[in-house]
């Protein structure tokens, strides 16, 4: 959708927030606004991130429009209670970076995972009859153990995603690819530790990151309000907010359960930076 321009936006900040695991509604909401951010001129942007990262391919698009909005907006990033692993990775795409003392961050690598049933599958009596063209076409399937050449080639794929993330973070950071992985091993860090590695620049609220977003495009930060870019519900989802939801009895942690559930079984077999304990 092309909004139409109006000059009250260049006194106002963009603000997004990124909440959630990232996988591909995320990416699709997330590039929409940062197309709309651009088209409507505003001269800086507030990314507010809270997610503990996602899936390899739809982060590293969201950094690469990050990236290339960068050359006409001024864009801070604050991480709130989480950001971590995919979370980091689009926060790679703001110029500076805000970060409360508390808040969860790090988990720089990759996992991936697949779910083997073999057993349980022997116990109810249930096999499969598999014919394939080459030997790991059905590589990690849930009915049997990996082989010990289909590990390799699966620790071959995650070793290169490792290395496409450290790259990225020293390049963002302005730190060497040796440095980066001192720390990129898969620990996390609070936000007072992110910034003695060089993770982020500053420690601070998103209200001190939405100042010095303001500043940055030349605003005077006690004045210049925040327009948010919210996701667009359809019409019955507006009109009925409960329809579409997990409803036992309206429970936010089993509505939680769920969409996590649904996030595990729609990215297993796939690369993750993700930090989940």
């Amino acid at each position: 959708m092309v909004w139409p321009l109006k000059p009250r936006f260049r006194k106002q900040i963009a603000r997004i927030e990124v909440t959630g695991a990232i996988a591909g509604g995320t990416r699709k909401h997330l590039l929409e606004a940062l197309k709309t951010v651009e088209e409507r001129k505003f001269p800086a942007l507030l990314l507010r991130i809270d997610s503990p990262g996602g899936t390899v391919g739809d982060s590293q698009e969201i950094y690469s429009a990050l990236k290339r909005l960068r050359d006409k907006v001024k864009i801070v990033a604050s991480f709130g209670n989480i950001s971590a692993s995919g979370g980091v990775y689009i926060g790679m795409g703001a110029e500076h970076i805000v970060a409360n003392p508390g808040t969860i961050t790090g988990s720089i690598g990759v996992i991936l995972r697949g779910n083997n049933l073999e057993r349980l599958l022997d116990k109810v009596g249930v096999s499969f009859k598999v014919i394939k063209s080459g030997p790991y076409k059905d590589i990690l399937a849930f009915d049997r153990e990996l082989t010990e050449p289909e590990q390799e080639i699966l620790q071959a794929l995650i070793d290169t995603s490792y290395q496409q993330f450290v790259e990225t973070v020293a390049e963002a950071r302005h730190l060497s690819v040796e440095t980066v992985k001192t720390f990129a091993d898969g620990r996390v860090f609070t936000g007072q530790q992110a910034l003695t590695l060089g993770l982020i620049d500053r420690l601070g609220t998103e209200e001190d990151a939405r100042r010095w977003a303001a500043e940055l495009a030349g605003l005077d930060p006690e004045k210049t309000q925040c327009f948010t870019l919210e996701e667009r519900k359809g019409l019955v989802n507006r009109l009925l907010p409960g329809r579409g939801q997990a409803s036992w009895s309206q429970s936010p942690i089993a509505a939680a359960g769920l969409s996590w559930l649904e996030f595990e079984m729609g990215t297993s077999g796939l690369p993750l930076w993700l930090y989940r304990p």
